[in-house]
């Protein structure tokens, strides 16, 4: 055999390596340029960085920040007022004729329109392509082109906010509090609305990046001018008379300028109105030569304007308001300066002095703020990465036993996270927990590329002579693996590409994903092939040592400990301390004791960093206490390494076991593979061809049971810290009647001991963005955290007791009650000092907020119950809590996903059915036909099923008889004005007080329109002078009207809305509902009427828009990474066994989800803690996440096959094994199988591990990043076979050849012979 190192075979390709050789040479050579380098990308990237370091300075710019990317439709609103009309008026006269203009407007995909009571709300959503200020000018372009007549006179549409209702980042109310932030009260809410309107408001919109701040709630100030027709009859005054002269008595004037003895004075006629006398002083005309007065026939006072929408706080009405971000700008950098406005104009906030005396100030306080869910979920990303990096430092040093090659590799991995911030920074990526944890899963392959590249350097330096150049041995190393590696990056990146070309909401939320892993992977390829080797030069050639300023280095590394210890953790500023220590004394050390040495450093390191990983982590939680939780750390690393290593140590024999029965062993990789197809796709689809007998039978039953295949969904929901509960009361409740709901609903809500705060909406702030009638409640509960948390959101502990038991209190001291009324006892007491205060102790206890549960043996006579466990079980208390007859219930919503669903499709429900037809009473009632059809579904939640009623809005019609006008010589206008005024008033004028601005409104003494028979009494002068009662002109009737009247293009739609029980998901509702209603309309139960059709919508519209695109991509992707692999190995069958990993990997990602449903899977407890719930063990659906998990799985399955197959290609071409034995070719297998199976099971080792702590992670965001994570671990749990698949087939297939050749061989000499 020949002894020379794959790397200097000769194989007679062009050197694809040479560009990175020539970089590396000059690199080894000017190692300083590669430290400028890493030290510009550490400072640059700390720089950009997301995460909040507290760092300020003039060049601290971070890359944008959200919770999750803003996926709502791409979106203008056109927004009409047109006070005091009707939906239907509104319908007729203004949205149906923007709407059939709108859709002209180029780029425009849907019109959605809104009419309702006062105004028009048109939402034109574009492309995905078109850009967004684009799409507004030429918005603005067709509305100033709008022909003459087009729209009512006077009326003026404008276009909304350049924000969407994702942006509303920031809630707030306004409170009169005392100076120490206590409760004082003391302010009415047309105070409090004048300060927000006129005070508060444009303080806020002056921020940069705020784009509105919409008024809620409360009641806006007018003035309000009663005219008493009697009166007026008696005055001889007219209605117009007394709107000219209350118009004319507020204005001013101005008289240009008067010079007079050379000096200029500008001259201003005063006449705006300052107070009610200017009103009441104003003349309507003379009679007789007597001034006739507006105060004499009216009364004018100062009230509340209409409103559409009040607000509430814990059962009292307030006033607030709602900041929106701009559209594309940093929400979390925008919120931050609000912050600081609020800050800023605090003290000159109102305040005035109570009876009592107490000092009451008009303060701002936020009950939303998205800066803490963003902040948790960086925190969530932050601290997955930072167990991330510690794992592998740990693995790498028990696998690697070298300090120096552990340091390095685990120093890429922080490296390669700033310079992907570089990335995201410089492309414009904003960072969000979607973009963030495509880092947190590409941490297997950026480690994998480190591990590969200095092992074999290792490998390298340790076998080369001590008189090669290291140089050449570093450059031998690095050139011998980079094709590999290459490889390796190309396949994961284009493993991608479905990602990349993912549209509509989906593209959205993962294309940002899709960027920074491409980011990752691209720093980390850089970073391993061009930074590590000069890195490796210095930390392995020994010459740091030799050289004289050597111990200056190191001990540098000392103070750098000791700094370390004191401005961030102790721990890790003693481990540094310790690495600088020991470089400093190593010379000292006899040759005899160094390998011990080395080996004790080795271990004390790893050791050190697994308490640090404890004490960080906290896997079992903070209650178990360091110690129980350092021992599941060392177990559950040592169980993993453990298993590997044991696999290593017979990896010969299991390997040569392989070889000689091939068939035997590939049965199990096939068994994997048919197990995991069932698992996706169902028993049915593989065996359903079998006779039904045989099907039928127990075995094939039970397996059939155990193998469904997969509902899907679009995507898992994301735990906010906050719920937004959005019943619905009867259509014609007052705005009195649902106020007076609304606060019993938040009242009862805010008993709960786990919520924080509870704010309730109904109707809409005044904003485009919320176009809500008054029938519409929306309440914002946020609840409190599982434990007592500081700012900073680390948990508190207390002195506990733990041997006695106590009433369960909240921290004030106060009982707290179960669900049956009662406080119970719980097992432990924390002590209290004597102002029965919690008393702090770092040993102590965590303080639980949410309830226990209620122990039986302890509570004698009561029922068992659960406790709070879940956010889940917080919104089924909120659901029991709130209910109240005349309301409907709720979907689970919480803020944000509510936006984006009802962004994505006009509705407020998850799920829901479009129901489109020629008229509203023919939409309104097939939608409630379905209403109780789908009810009866078991997949449906029957409470949340709730069909439009578009005409039950109660109204009352004044039909005019134009014969009876005609005989009395009254006009139209002149009645219909008379109505206008009588009832609602007008609102004629505005006054002008310094920045405040009130309407002026006319009308008709509340007496004449309390009810039906005064507003038949409303008398209409006559030219003649007589006064005609209206009912003699007019009949009133009662009939039922919309409410609202909703379309898309022009067409009048009804939604019936509903969502998934418990158990189901998305895709499997739609279609038993799909089902039931083809089965009801085949039987006749269900009829469709004419003009009428109906479709799905919802997010139910994304998934199946992504399994289309997935369906299409994913093949074309597959085929491209084939592609790639065979321009690597120029082998069709050395290419096809490495996609055999793929396939094995796959298959154990769904293995991985079907065992996540099994009851029996990882139940069981350790040190107290259920793995069930560590792991958070439940049912996953097939979401877009799990599909973007499995293309992570793409590269990292296929990394140890491209490596192990390079490697295998290398050995077999050191000579002419054409017709080799199946002796020697099984030996050359195992050769070039041993050489790489070690750094393959370091990756495996580090993927799996790293991916635990994503895996048990519970903070916010940690719901997508499970999904994620899932298939990549169960896919590298099984991808270990494929370190025998790949040496397996590839020694078959060069036995086959081998065999081959040597037939071909034995009958050429035949023939030969025979000639």
């Amino acid at each position: 055999m020949n002894d020379h190192p794959p790397s200097e075979i000769k194989s007679g390709k062009p050197d694809r390596f040479s560009l990175t050789e020539t970089s590396l040479r000059f690199l080894l050579k000017k190692k300083i340029i590669a430290f400028l380098i890493i030290l510009l990308a550490v400072g640059w990237g700390i720089l950009v960085s997301p995460f909040d370091w507290e760092l300020g300075g003039p060049f601290r710019d971070p890359v944008p920040v959200d919770a999750i990317p803003d996926i709502g439709e791409n979106q203008q609103i056109v927004f009409t007022n047109w006070p005091g009309r009707s939906p239907q008026d509104v319908e007729d006269q203004i949205t149906y004729p923007l709407t059939v203009s709108l859709m002209g407007v180029p780029g425009v995909r849907i019109v959605r329109s809104f009419s309702m009571f006062g105004f028009s709300s048109i939402y034109v959503i574009f492309q995905d392509d078109t850009d967004f200020y684009w799409s507004r000018s030429r918005i603005l372009e067709k509305l100033n082109s709008l022909p003459d007549g087009a729209l009512p006179q006077g009326v003026r549409p404008a276009i909304g906010p350049d924000a969407t209702a994702m942006g509303q980042v920031f809630w707030y109310t306004l409170e009169g509090t005392t100076e120490d932030g206590n409760p004082a009260g003391g302010w009415d809410l047309h105070e409090l609305r004048t300060v927000q309107d006129w005070y508060v408001r444009y303080a806020l919109m002056s921020v940069e990046g705020v784009s509105e701040v919409a008024s809620v709630g409360g009641f806006v100030q007018e003035y309000q001018v009663d005219m008493d027709p009697d009166l007026m009859r008696i005055y001889n005054v007219s209605l117009n008379e007394i709107v000219d002269a209350v118009r004319g008595a507020n204005r001013d004037v101005g008289a240009q300028t008067l010079e007079i003895n050379r000096v200029e004075y500008l001259v201003r006629g005063i006449g705006f109105i300052k107070g009610l006398e200017d009103l009441e002083d104003a003349v309507i005309k003379l009679q007789n030569g007597v001034p006739v007065f507006v105060r004499q026939v009216a009364r004018i006072t100062l009230g509340p304007a209409a409103r559409q929408g009040a607000l509430d706080k814990g059962g009292a009405e307030t006033v607030g308001g709602v900041v929106a971000v701009r559209y594309g700008d940093n929400p979390l950098a925008v919120i931050e300066r609000v912050k600081a406005k609020i800050k800023e104009i605090s003290p000159g906030m109102p305040r005035k002095t109570l009876a009592d005396g107490t000092v009451s100030h008009v303060s701002i306080v936020p009950f939303y703020d998205r800066t803490q869910l963003i902040n948790e979920t960086l925190d969530t990303l932050r601290i997955a990465l930072s167990n991330e990096i510690l794992i592998t430092i740990i693995v790498i040093l028990v696998a690697v036993f070298h300090l120096g090659g552990s340091l390095l590799i685990a120093g890429l991995l922080p490296l390669s996270v700033l310079m992907c911030f570089i990335g995201m920074k410089v492309f414009g990526v904003d960072a969000n927990i979607v973009a963030l944890s495509g880092i947190a899963i590409a941490i297997g392959t950026m480690v994998d590329m480190g591990i590969i590249v200095v092992e074999n350097i290792l490998r390298h330096l340790s076998e080369t002579d001590s008189g090669e150049a290291r140089t050449r041995v570093i450059i031998k190393a690095v050139k011998e693996v980079s094709g590999a590696v290459f490889t390796a990056v190309a396949t994961t990146i284009i493993s991608f590409l479905p990602v990349f070309t993912m549209e509509g909401a989906e593209g959205k939320l993962f294309r940002p994903l899709a960027f920074s892993k491409t980011f990752a992977l691209f720093s980390s390829l850089v970073v391993a092939l061009v930074l590590i080797p000069p890195l490796a030069q210095v930390l392995f050639s020994g010459r740091l040592e030799k050289k004289r300023y050597g111990w200056i280095i190191y001990e540098g590394f000392i103070y750098l400990g000791g700094l370390l210890m004191i401005l961030v953790d102790w721990r890790l500023g003693l481990l540094v301390v310790l690495i600088g220590v020991y470089n400093v004394l190593k010379p000292r050390i006899p040759k005899w004791a160094m390998n011990k040495a080395r080996v004790a450093v080795n271990v004390f390191i790893a050791i050190g960093v697994a308490v640090v990983l404890a004490r960080h982590w906290l896997p079992l939680g903070l209650e178990k206490g360091l110690i129980r939780n350092l021992a599941f750390v060392f177990l559950m690393m040592g169980g993993v390494l453990g298993i590997l290593r044991l696999f290593y140590g017979f990896y010969r024999q299991i390997l040569k076991w392989c070889l000689d029965h091939k068939m035997l062993f590939l049965m199990f990789p096939m068994g994997i593979l048919l197990m995991g197809g069932m698992v996706w796709q169902g028993y049915e689809t593989f065996f359903g061809w079998l006779p039904k007998e045989i099907n039928r039978s127990a075995p094939l039953s039970f397996v059939a049971q155990k193998f469904p295949g997969l509902e899907s969904e679009f995507m898992p929901p994301l735990d906010e810290g906050s719920y937004l509960f959005m019943p619905t009361t009867m259509p014609h409740a007052s705005i009195g009647e649902v106020l007076d709901i609304l606060q019993k609903q938040d009242v009862a809500i805010g008993a709960l001991p786990e919520v924080k705060t509870v704010v309730g909406k109904l109707g809409r702030a005044q904003s485009p963005l919320d176009p809500a009638p008054v029938s519409m409640i929306e309440t914002l509960v946020t609840y409190t955290s599982k434990y007592l948390m500081n700012g900073k959101g680390e948990q508190l502990r207390f002195k506990f007791d733990a041997s006695e038991t106590g009433l369960f209190r909240n921290p004030q001291g106060v009982p707290q009650l179960a669900p049956d009324g009662m406080p119970y006892r719980v097992r432990g007491r924390f002590l209290r000092d004597e102002n029965f205060r919690l008393i702090p102790d770092a040993k102590g206890h965590p303080f639980r907020l949410w309830r226990p549960p209620l122990d039986p043996d302890l509570n004698k006579g009561r029922r068992a119950w659960a406790g709070i466990r879940k956010p889940d079980d917080i919104w089924d208390a909120l659901q029991k809590a709130a209910r109240v007859p005349g309301t409907t219930s709720a979907a689970r919503l919480q803020p944000i996903s509510a936006r984006m669903v009802m962004l994505q499709s006009g509705i407020r429900s998850s799920l829901g059915i479009k129901v489109t037809g020629p008229d509203l009473e023919t939409i309104q009632q097939f939608s409630v036909n379905m209403e109780k059809i789908i009810r009866d579904i078991p997949s449906v939640d029957p409470a949340t099923v709730i069909a439009d009623r578009a005409v039950s809005k109660p109204y009352l019609e004044i039909n005019l008889d134009r014969q009876a006008l005609g005989q009395y010589g009254i006009s139209v206008a002149q009645v219909l004005d008379v109505i206008e005024f009588a009832i609602g008033g007008r609102t004629i004028t505005t006054t002008v007080e310094g920045r405040e601005r009130y309407p002026v409104r006319v009308r008709y003494v509340r007496e004449l329109r309390d009810d039906l028979e005064s507003l038949g009494k409303i008398l209409v002068p006559a030219p003649d002078g007589s006064q005609i009662p209206l009912i003699q002109m007019a009949d009133i009737m009662y009939i039922r009207g919309p409410g609202v009247i909703k379309a898309e293009d022009t067409f009048l739609v009804g939604y019936i809305l509903f969502d998934k029980n418990h158990g189901y998901a998305e895709v499997q509702t739609v279609d038993e509902v799909k089902e039931r209603l083809k089965e009801e309309m085949e039987s006749g139960g269900l009829q469709i009427p004419n003009g009428v059709s109906y479709s799905f919508t919802g997010t139910y519209e994304n998934q199946l828009r992504a399994e289309k695109r997935l369906s299409l991509i994913l093949p074309l992707a597959l085929f491209i990474i084939f592609v790639i692999l065979y321009l690597q190995f120029n082998s069709v069958a050395t290419t096809s066994l490495v996609f055999s990993g793929i396939a094995v990997a796959w298959s154990g990602g769904f293995i991985m989800i079907w065992l996540y449903a099994q009851p029996w899977f990882l139940d069981f407890s350790l040190f107290g803690t259920s793995m069930r719930e560590l792991f958070q063990v439940h049912p996953f659906n097939l979401s877009v996440a799990i599909w973007v998990g499995f293309l992570a799985l793409f590269g990292i399955a296929s990394d140890d096959g491209v490596v192990m197959a390079t490697y295998l290609d290398d050995v077999f071409k050191k000579g002419d094994n054409s017709k080799a034995a199946v002796s020697e070719i099984r030996m050359l297998t195992m050769e070039a199988s041993l050489k790489r199976v070690r750094p393959c099971l370091m990756t495996t080792a580090t993927t799996i591990l790293a991916l635990i702590p994503v895996l048990t992670s519970t903070g916010r965001g940690s719901d997508i990043m499970i999904p994620m994570a899932i298939p990549s671990f169960g896919g590298m749990v099984f991808e270990v076979i494929t370190m025998l698949v790949v040496p397996v087939l590839y020694c078959a297939i060069k036995e086959y050849q081998s065999k081959k050749q040597i037939q071909e061989s034995l009958m050429q000499r035949e023939n030969a012979a025979k000639v």
